[in-house]
């Protein structure tokens, strides 16, 4: 058998796998080392914890991976700690020290300071991120001392608290947020608002979508070491499980067909179906047959269109 015949290697595995990332370990790292320990044949992630980071790491194997941009899309939580004083290159402790400050900010001057940065706000990403740069990576440009200059970007920020101060250098603050928001950014933003500059040096996720901390298991506890016994598959939760926070839309048998053939059907027909927490104007939905996932659809001037229909063995 040619080279594009043959089998891919590992065990076919579906389902979503909860890890707490420790830190100092990347997520692609967490992916591979998930991936021999399963012996997956396919493994991918839920959404880049930086190294330093610990916290709520999903992992998809198999057919959860096309579930995860709905993953990438939910709500998300964190908590990080806040330096006060000295800004890095990389906006967090893995950097050297770039610009410092004597200005310690009061509690009321942080929290005046908060609302600005909750809603819909523009950002700019740290340097060193993943973004592309025309085709390369913004870390690896900065890496080879070039100047990165990233524009601004659309982000989402429910909740931004601040929750302790320990002491005046240091700062813990609590966010809810949306996609595609950078702690690190946030961090760095925060400090200059409040006339000083600062960085991350500890940062948790508890939350990522229907994913909670409560949940993840140690990366130690799943990859063996020593005579410790490879990980159980049963420990994988169902791939549906990464729609749970999409609102349900209960469909009868002709919508159902009407759907899985690609056609869409007015918001008219499914009136007193709609669920209150759907906002018609965009949101996705889960097409429900009883208890059970059809696939998704969006809501999109007056119609229900069918985005993604699940095959019958996902």
């Amino acid at each position: 058998m040619g080279r594009y015949g043959r089998k891919p290697r590992g065990k076919v595995l579906d389902g979503w796998l909860i890890v707490d990332k420790p830190t100092a370990t990347g997520s692609t790292d967490v992916v591979n080392k998930l991936k021999r320990a399963f012996d997956a044949q396919k493994c991918g992630h839920g959404g880049t914890l930086d190294p330093l980071a610990t916290g709520v790491l999903p992992i998809a194997f198999g057919a959860a991976t096309k579930t995860v941009p709905y993953v990438m899309d939910g709500t998300k939580t964190y908590r990080f700690t806040l330096k006060l004083g000295e800004a890095t290159d990389t906006d967090d402790s893995e950097g050297q020290v770039i610009e410092t400050s004597e200005a310690r900010p009061t509690d009321e001057q942080i929290r005046a300071a908060l609302p600005a940065f909750i809603g819909d706000i523009m950002q700019i990403p740290p340097i060193y991120s993943a973004i592309k740069v025309n085709g390369a990576r913004a870390y690896d440009l900065a890496r080879d001392g070039q100047i990165v200059e990233l524009q601004a970007r659309p982000a989402r920020v429910d909740r931004f608290e601040l929750e302790s101060r320990p002491d005046a250098d240091t700062a813990i603050f609590f966010v809810q947020s949306g996609k595609g928001v950078y702690m690190r950014s946030l961090a760095r933003d925060i400090a200059k608002a409040c006339g000083t500059v600062g960085h991350i040096t500890a940062l948790r996720r508890m939350r990522v979508g229907p994913f909670l901390e409560e949940a993840a298991i140690p990366l130690d506890k799943l990859v063996p070491t020593g005579d410790m016994p490879p990980p159980s598959p049963d420990l994988l939760l169902p791939v549906t499980t990464a729609l749970a926070d999409i609102p349900a839309l209960a469909a009868n048998a002709a919508e159902i067909i009407r759907l899985s053939h690609g056609q869409e059907i007015s918001l008219v027909e499914f009136m007193g179906r709609i669920p209150e927490t759907a906002n018609p104007d965009g949101d996705l939905v889960r097409i429900m047959a009883a208890e059970r996932l059809m696939g998704l659809a969006r809501l999109e001037t007056g119609m229900v269109r069918p985005e993604r229909w699940f095959a019958q063995d996902e």
